[in-house]
């Protein structure tokens, strides 16, 4: 069979109306390679390839060629006799293309016969129609004139001769143009009137009339005038009795203010002051204090008195003024804000900061430093309370003792972990909830109502025991009216049980110890007793003030003493309640819920909650859509004590926040929209910015790294709990920075948060969304989650072990003696040592020591023994050692050999 001609990649891809990559994909995977250009050749067994491969699309390809050629022959011997035109050119111009080749002489032959057929068909065109004419001659319509002052010039129009074209036989004739007529408008010219008078106003009846002076009149016109004169008549005064001394004092200081006024000027009248009942009462004083020292008796007690009096009058003005100039605010308070304290203007105090450098607009919040300038310069002191105690709750008034009721208790379960707490609410609610936690221990605060077997109820909430749930348990005993520790028989008390001891005392909140698996062996309640006397608890058996009940929570072993001694200690207390007032207390949790929203539990300490209630907790507010009780069941109201599940908060508030109902949603929606912005502004200003100082430490420490963290929880307090874990986990070398922390599951954002800030995201009971997944595959987020609460502490502290730079630890491995100093030219210097103890490697780091001094450190460049070279040598031989960059080795040195291990370094 005969070889195919060579052909280029461009021309084979053209052949077989297949792109070059295509053609290169399948001559690859048929083993054969080359180059990805228009100009590579392909041998005859590339094409028998790409002919086995695409010969299918080379058939179509030539298929719909000859297809097109037929079709045109076709259309060429159809077409009607209109088109005929059109067809020649389509001929010629496939005659022009197949001639491509011909001789430049025959081109111009073909060009001369394409000028003559389109000159015959130029012949056969017909001329234009005359449809109508148009006569330009009629003058236009002329517009309306306006009357105005000013005389109007009007340019004359120029008139255009028509053209027309008259049909005549395939002839254009033109007609002759006719003259030109040119129209003159005359210019009128419109004197300008002056103004018409309509009427006239007399202006004089508004000006004000002059008094008249009388005028005296003349002696000669009237003879009476001299008779007519006013005389002045004397006028004897009533002789009055003489004044006492009090009244004489009234009536001197009544004539000497009625003289005044008489001699005051005439000055625009100010606008008198108020005059307060103090200002009265002290010039009253005043006054009777000067009558009296009038009276006196010397002047020597005058003068005493009158200054100590002058003292006391500026004692009490100092601090009066002292009392006044003193504002309490909180950080971050803004320019309105502290302008209304100050009682002046918003202006004052933006044009105080910028004084001082500062720009800030009305409703910018000040830091501590600007507040006290802009206070000094106004003459104000300042003292700053916390933005809690300027956002609190205001106080209600205290119920009366008529319309009280008495409450169900709230108690506290508390102890160390794996101690039986959860499990003892278990047995008396009987229930598994210990069953359903992670790892079996408690990591939610949960809160319960228990009706006992004599009809009373007791709210119980549960509080987790591992160490890192301290918040919780101190939440739990601020709450709470009644503490019971939960201390196990066989076991000890533990630093968690002391810690919710002294919570419990700090709260001043009655304790119950309760000392549970009383029935397991080894179980020692005395034992028990005794550590807790040494801590200064004496509990009743022992002649204390504390109750105690050795219980079993698995059996039910004296459960029901146990809630006996509650209720007797409740009734000790009297604790009551108005459930007919608004609903106020505390949060114990905050959720987010994927099909409800925002899911919060709180405990209702006083008042009653319904439904469409509108409440604020924290920096969030709303209104009451839906009551759940701790079994999962719609309520519509909960009364004192009673813990609850509401939705309708816009957030999750923090656990242990104070909650209170609102009659006007506009003051709770003020009051929350102040709370965030004070949040906000704080977590802005007191966010740590890296300084210079900061810079220097890392770079002297050499090693300095950082871990970003964004933690996301199922709960307020778990987040809490798991962040303050972490932080303390920071040291010099690495310190952890948690970037963002919420509540609910790992979204979007957080993964690109993540990405942005090189963090790790963590999940405790949660789960990211698929998109947030997706986001992370692609970014390269690493993920880790979590149900465990030490399980994430500890992973968290390998991977800081993993952070820390390893430990360098060295170790003598021998010391060699030297001898001899061999001085080989183009070699070196080679030292003859005898191995006095140990053993020295050909590329040990060794030490030259020289009368006890390190003079050089480095490694061995070669080791021979005799004249071979050697790996390894050891106590009691010699050989040449020569050092890698040192020839100053001299008799009687010291060589010592050592090696450096790392060692992974612990938190």
């Amino acid at each position: 069979m005969a070889e195919a001609p060579s052909m280029r990649l461009a021309k084979a891809a053209t052949t077989y109306n297949v792109s070059m990559e295509h053609l290169l994909e399948k001559l690859k995977q048929s083993g054969v390679e080359i180059e990805n250009k228009p100009t590579t050749k392909l041998t005859a067994d590339m094409i028998a390839v790409l002919d086995k491969a695409f010969g299918s699309d080379k058939a179509i390809k030539e298929q719909a060629d000859n297809t097109k050629i037929e079709k045109a022959k076709k259309e060429s011997l159809e077409m009607p006799e209109d088109n005929i035109t059109t067809h020649k050119k389509k001929e010629e111009e496939k005659e022009v293309l197949v001639k491509t080749n011909l001789a430049p002489k025959e081109k111009e032959k073909e060009k001369e016969k394409e000028e003559e057929t389109i000159s015959a068909d130029k012949v056969t065109l017909e001329g234009p129609k005359l449809i109508g004419t148009v006569d330009l001659d009629k003058p236009k319509k002329e517009k309306k004139k306006v009357e105005e002052p000013v005389p109007e010039v009007i340019t004359p129009e120029v008139v255009v001769p028509p053209v027309v074209i008259v049909e005549d036989k395939g002839k254009k004739k033109k007609s002759e143009p006719e003259p030109e007529i040119i129209q003159k408008i005359e210019t009128k010219y419109q004197t300008l009137e002056g103004p018409k008078e309509v009427g006239r106003i007399d202006l004089k009846q508004f000006e004000e009339k002059p008094k008249k002076k009388e005028e005296p009149k003349d002696a000669s016109k009237d003879p009476n005038a001299e008779a007519k004169k006013r005389t002045r008549k004397l006028v004897k005064k009533k002789e009055r009795p003489p004044l006492a001394g009090d009244q004489y004092y009234d009536k001197k200081v009544e004539n000497f203010q009625r003289k005044r006024e008489i001699t005051k000027k005439p000055d625009v009248p100010a606008q008198p002051a108020e005059i307060t009942e103090k200002e009265i009462e002290d010039k009253i004083r005043a006054t009777m204090a000067k009558i009296q020292a009038q009276t006196a008796k010397s002047d020597r007690s005058k003068f005493r008195r009158g200054k100590r009096e002058a003292v006391q009058e500026k004692m009490a003005a100092d601090q009066e003024n002292q009392e006044n100039s003193k504002l309490q605010v909180a950080e971050f308070t803004s320019v309105a804000e502290l302008a209304s304290l100050m009682n002046i203007a918003p202006v004052q105090v933006i044009q105080t900061c910028m004084s001082l450098g500062v720009i800030v607009s009305i409703n910018q919040r000040l830091d501590a430093t600007i507040i006290e300038l802009v206070a000094a310069e106004n003459h104000f002191e300042i003292e700053f309370i916390s933005a809690a105690d300027q956002t609190a709750f205001k106080e209600d008034e205290p119920d009366k003792n008529e319309i009280l009721t008495t409450r169900a208790p709230i108690v506290t379960i508390m102890g160390h972990v794996d101690h039986g707490k959860t499990s003892l609410l278990d047995y008396i609610r009987k229930t598994n909830v210990a069953g359903k936690e992670a790892g079996g221990i408690t990591q939610h605060i949960g809160a319960y109502e228990v009706n006992t077997s004599s009809g009373k109820k007791i709210t119980f909430l549960d509080t987790p025991g591992h160490e890192a749930f301290t918040a919780m348990r101190a939440r739990g005993a601020k709450v709470t009216d009644i503490a019971v520790i939960v201390i196990a028989a066989d076991d000890a008390v533990m630093p968690q049980t002391k810690e919710a001891i002294n919570h419990a005392q700090s709260a001043g909140v009655p304790m119950i110890f309760a000392f549970n698996k009383i029935d397991k062996d080894g179980a020692n309640a005395d034992n028990i007793r005794q550590q807790l006397a040494s801590m200064n608890l004496l509990v009743e058996e022992w002649g204390g003030p504390y109750q105690s009940q050795e219980i079993s929570a698995k059996k039910g072993l004296n459960i029901d003493l146990l809630l006996d001694k509650i209720l007797i200690q409740s009734e000790l207390l009297e604790l009551k309640a108005n459930p007919e007032r608004l609903a106020s207390g505390s949060v114990i949790e905050a959720t987010l819920d994927k099909g409800r929203g925002y899911t919060t539990t709180l405990l209702v300490q006083n008042g009653t909650l319904n439904l469409g209630d509108i409440i604020v907790a924290g920096p969030y507010y709303g209104r009451v859509k839906a009551m759940f009780d701790y079994k999962g069941e719609k309520v519509k109201g909960i009364g004192p004590s009673g813990p609850v599940q509401v939705l309708g908060l816009s957030g999750a508030p923090q656990a242990g926040e104070k909650f209170k109902v609102f009659a006007n949603e506009s003051d709770a929606k003020e009051l929350a929209t102040k709370r965030a912005q004070i949040e906000r502004e704080t977590g802005i200003r007191t966010k740590k910015h890296i300084t210079l100082d900061e810079i220097g430490r890392r770079l002297a420490l050499g090693n300095f790294k950082e871990l970003n963290l964004i933690l996301k929880g199922d709960v307020d307090g778990s987040v809490e709990a798991l962040a303050d874990s972490l932080l303390k986990l920071s040291t010099e070398e690495i310190a952890i920075r948690i970037i963002h922390k919420g509540v609910g599951a790992i979204s979007e954002s957080d993964v690109l948060l993540a990405t942005a800030s090189d963090a790790i995201v963590i999940g405790f009971n949660v789960r990211p969304s698929s998109n947030a997944k997706k986001i992370a595959d692609t970014e390269g987020v690493d993920i880790r989650l979590y149900s465990i609460i030490y399980n994430a502490i500890e992973e968290i502290k390998s991977a800081m072990e993993g952070l820390l730079e390893p430990k360098i630890e060295e170790k003598v491995i021998g010391n060699l003696d030297v001898r001899n100093a061999i001085h080989v030219s183009k070699v070196g210097t080679i030292a003859g040592c005898f191995v006095r103890d140990g053993r020295v490697l050909s590329r040990s780091k060794v030490r030259i020591i020289r009368d006890g001094i390190v003079i050089h450190t480095g490694t061995v460049a070669g080791l021979k023994r005799f004249k071979d070279d050697a790996k390894e040598v050891v106590s009691g031989l010699e050989c040449g050692v020569m050092i890698k960059d040192y020839q100053d080795i001299k008799e009687g040195d010291v060589v010592e050999v050592f090696e450096t291990t790392e060692v992974q370094r612990k938190l």
